[in-house]
């Protein structure tokens, strides 16, 4: 199963890849969530190597997800993988010049079943797929007006 969207953002490419790239912040952002973030390898000097353990609830159960930084190719992708229990799940985030100016974020997520019960509760999802894209595109669409805010902000 598998979730996609596009946001244009009003700063030059660069600018905005090196703000997805600053660990340290989504960290906290995540952390503030309630997700019990450990960062298990890496730092933000070594992007190649950085691996995570992520505890939390979905639900109503506790779960615990391995992530790693899969793909850094500055200034165009990053590639999350991410496993908890019997489900992979790929997130890739490519970002495009359109302009000087003005930059492209394509982003998308990918959920691989690989055991009876995740296929069933992938199964259980896609029956709720228009409400999940839809909470997935305007999740997208407010990270991305932070980010311009951010970015466009008078320093």
């Amino acid at each position: 199963m598998e979730f996609s969207t596009r946001e244009d953002i009003e700063a030059p490419a660069e600018q905005v890849f090196a703000e997805l790239t600053r660990f340290e912040q989504i960290e906290r952002q995540v952390m503030r969530r309630g997700v019990d973030l450990q960062r298990t390898s890496g730092s933000p000097d070594a992007p190649e190597e950085l691996a995570w353990t992520a505890r939390f609830k979905l639900r109503g159960k506790e779960r615990t997800a391995d992530i790693t930084l899969d793909e850094y190719d500055a200034p165009n992708r990053l590639t999350y993988k991410a496993r908890s229990g019997g489900l992979d799940a790929v997130t890739v985030i490519d970002v495009m010049a359109l302009s000087r100016g003005r930059t492209r974020i394509v982003m998308t997520f990918e959920v691989l079943p690989q055991t009876l019960s995740a296929r069933l509760m992938v199964q259980s999802m896609k029956l709720a797929r228009g409400n999940m894209e839809k909470k997935f595109r305007v999740k997208m669409a407010e990270y991305a007006r932070d980010l311009e805010t951010r970015l466009n902000r008078p320093a």
